[in-house]
């Protein structure tokens, strides 16, 4: 699938246009709710980017594949978009897949600049080819254990799955909680059903449940179960991967699924731009864009960027890395190298921790900064 092809007034000097391959999650059991709205950003950017002129004159067009969340088939992806002749891989949302995808970028030498997968270690060895605009995992999952010791919760317990990404977010939270006097109960939601995680929680005395589980199953179950015990009417109910974000989760739950905080990479106030591209995604997505159609729109005009001033060769783009100075919509991106990830990493994304307000579940509260 590729974009539409390039508007009037890009005129393509050699007749051929700047490509850049898209990992984007659009089927099951990938999560499509964020891989339309990353796909949203990233389409808007490069319309954006040929309305004023393409890449020196050159189209820029998106090819995208669908990773469906499996890192064999983002890896494969990345290794046919390397033949297409793309200058550079942009996207993805899961972080299981998007270090599938990096780790492959790093063996082909293709830039690979990662939307929105937070996962700290991207790749197993440092690499100078991959960069990543979301924050990582371990910042966003410490600012979320303070916000719970703000509320007094420290005896909590995690609902969750097997899977790299719920184990290093469960480490990072116990790792913040036990210098603190707080404590970290698992229970794993693959043999536990919801009434006996229900019957564990009030056993246990849990002050917060965490959902470290895919949506909408297991964590729709879990809530609604939760939410009818009487036994846990004090239960903090969190999910700080951001289930609660879109609006499946909404439609599903109605006011059960709200009061559920969950961690959001946006500022507080998004300022003249965010706004005006925030209007365009709620145009083209038909509701409010969540923080990964920003991080879509961002990733494209940073590579722009980079194309403009570094040319289309691939070395060239990764060695652009360190000088990016671009204005996105969440505050001025720059890269630097960040102990422990292995990648250029945009350090200060913001992050917030958010929820859908009881009263109204269609608005965001921000609850918590850092």
């Amino acid at each position: 699938m590729n974009t539409p092809p390039s508007p009037p007034g890009v005129r393509s000097v050699d007749g051929s246009p700047v490509r850049l391959g898209a990992l984007v999650p659009l089927t099951r059991p990938g999560w499509v709710e964020a891989g339309r709205h990353l796909l949203a950003g990233l389409d808007l950017a490069v319309h954006e980017v040929n309305d004023a002129g393409g890449i020196d004159g050159r189209p820029l067009e998106l090819v995208v594949r669908d990773t469906a969340a499996d890192p064999e088939r983002a890896a494969a992806a990345v290794t046919e978009l390397a033949d297409l002749g793309v200058a550079a891989v942009v996207g993805e949302y899961h972080s299981v897949v998007a270090r599938a995808a990096a780790t492959r970028a790093d063996a082909l030498g293709m830039p690979f600049l990662c939307s929105s997968a937070v996962l700290d270690a991207l790749t197993e060895e440092p690499t100078e080819w991959v960069a990543r605009l979301s924050p990582v995992q371990s910042r966003g999952w410490r600012s979320y254990a303070d916000f719970l010791l703000a509320t007094g919760r420290r005896r909590i317990a995690v609902a969750t799955q097997p899977s790299v990404y719920w184990a290093t977010g469960t480490r990072a939270l116990r790792d913040h909680l036990a210098s603190r006097g707080g404590t970290v109960l698992e229970l794993d939601a693959t043999e536990l059903g919801p009434e006996a995680l229900c019957d564990a929680l009030a056993d246990h005395g849990a002050t917060a449940l965490l959902l470290l589980v895919g949506s909408p199953e297991p964590a729709v179950p879990i809530v609604r179960a939760v939410r009818g015990d009487r036994r846990l009417a004090d239960l903090l109910v969190g999910a700080p991967a951001g289930q609660p974000e879109f609006a499946g989760w909404a439609a599903e739950l109605g006011a059960d699924g709200a009061g559920i905080p969950f961690l959001r990479y946006l500022p507080e106030d998004l300022g003249p731009l965010g706004d005006r591209v925030g209007k365009e995604l709620c145009e083209r997505l038909g509701e409010a864009p969540s923080f990964v159609a920003f991080e879509g729109w961002d990733t494209v005009t940073v590579l722009a960027a980079v194309l403009r001033s570094h040319g289309t060769d691939r070395a060239a783009v990764a060695e652009a890395w360190p000088r990016v100075a671009v204005e996105g919509t969440r505050g001025p991106i720059r890269f630097s190298r960040t102990p422990g990830t292995g990648v250029w990493q945009w350090a200060w994304a913001p992050v917030q921790v958010v929820d859908r307000d009881p009263a109204d579940p269609g608005r965001f509260r921000v609850l918590h900064t850092g």
